[in-house]
C-alpha cells in the first residue's frame, strides 16, 4: 500500500488532485484510516490513475474519463476520437486566424494584395431569381453553413423549373428585428423576362447612385477584415449606409470558395 504523497508522485499528480478525484468518485482510496482519515492507495490502482492523466493531459474532461474508464474499449476509442476532432477544429481555428494576420501584416506593411481600393459607383437596378434563410449572427462560421442549404436548394429548384444559372451570383443581407439573427438571401441574375417558379422568389435590387465598393481576392476566410476595411473607410469619408450589403461573386468557380475567387462588396452610401 502506499500513502498518498507516494502515489501522487507515482502518478505524477498532485495529493490535491488525488483528493479531488476521491471526491468526485474518480479514484477511490483503496483504503481510508478511520481515525486519521488517511488515505492508502494499492499497486494496482497505479494503471487506472496513469490512464487518467493520459487522458487529462489530451484534455479529456473528467466526466468522460469517468465513463471511459469504467467501459469497454469502444467507449474510449470514441472519447479519443471526439477529442481528436476538437483538437483538429482548433488548430485549422488557429490556421485561419494565423492567416489573418499576416494579411493585417501585410497591409501595415503597405502590401494591397488582400484587395483594391474603396470606389464609389452607380450600380443599376438588377433582378435576380432568390432564396433566403437565417443565420443564427453574422460571420462566416455562422453565415457559411446556411449559405450551403439555400444555394443547393436554389440551384435545384431554378434547375427544376428549366431556369438558366446566370452568374454572377449576388447575396444579400439583412439584420433581423430585435434579435441576432441574421437574413441571408441568395440569388443568381434573372433572364430578361424572368419566370416565376417553386423554390425560389423573383426580386429587384435596387439602384443606388452611389454604392461603395471594394474588391476581396480569396476565400471567405479575410472577408471579415475586407468588410471592416470597407465600412471604415465608407465613415472616414463622410458617408453613411442606407441599405442591405451585397457581396457580387465576380470569379467563383463551384460553390466551394478558393483562392481564385473575386468578390465584390457593396454597401449603398449618401453622405452624411
Amino acid at each position: 500500500m502506499y500513502t498518498i504523497g507516494e502515489f501522487a508522485a507515482f502518478g505524477r499528480v498532485s495529493v490535491r488532485m488525488l483528493r479531488h478525484y476521491d471526491a468526485i468518485g474518480l479514484l477511490i482510496p483503496a483504503h481510508v484510516d478511520p481515525h486519521s482519515g488517511y488515505r492508502r492507495y494499492a499497486s494496482t490502482q497505479l494503471p487506472r490513475l496513469l490512464r487518467i492523466v493520459e487522458l487529462r493531459e489530451l484534455g479529456v474532461g473528467l466526466e468522460e474519463i469517468a465513463s471511459a474508464l469504467d467501459s469497454d474499449e469502444t467507449v474510449i476509442r470514441r472519447v479519443l476520437a471526439k477529442r481528436r476532432a476538437e483538437l483538429a477544429a482548433a488548430i485549422d481555428a488557429d490556421t485561419v486566424r494565423l492567416e489573418r494576420i499576416d494579411r493585417r501584416l501585410s497591409l501595415l506593411e503597405g502590401s494591397t494584395a488582400m484587395s483594391e481600393n474603396v470606389q464609389y459607383r452607380r450600380v443599376d437596378a438588377v433582378t435576380v431569381y432568390a432564396s433566403s434563410g437565417i443565420a443564427p449572427g453574422s460571420g462566416p462560421e455562422n453565415i457559411s453553413p446556411v449559405v450551403g442549404t439555400i444555394i443547393t436548394g436554389l440551384d435545384d429548384a431554378l434547375e427544376a423549373a428549366g431556369r438558366e444559372i446566370i452568374e454572377p451570383g449576388i447575396f444579400w443581407y439583412e439584420p433581423v428585428p430585435d434579435s441576432d439573427d441574421l437574413a441571408v438571401h441568395v440569388s443568381y441574375v434573372a433572364e430578361s423576362e424572368p419566370q416565376p417558379g417553386d423554390g425560389y422568389d423573383i426580386v429587384t435590387l435596387p439602384a443606388a447612385e452611389t454604392m461603395a465598393t471594394l474588391i476581396h481576392r480569396g476565400d471567405m476566410s479575410g472577408i471579415g477584415e475586407s468588410w471592416s476595411r470597407l465600412m471604415g473607410r465608407v465613415i472616414d469619408e463622410g458617408y453613411r449606409m442606407t441599405g442591405p450589403c451585397r457581396e457580387v461573386y465576380l470569379e467563383a468557380d463551384g460553390h466551394e470558395p478558393g483562392p481564385d475567387w473575386v468578390t465584390e462588396l457593396q454597401v449603398p452610401v449618401e453622405e452624411a
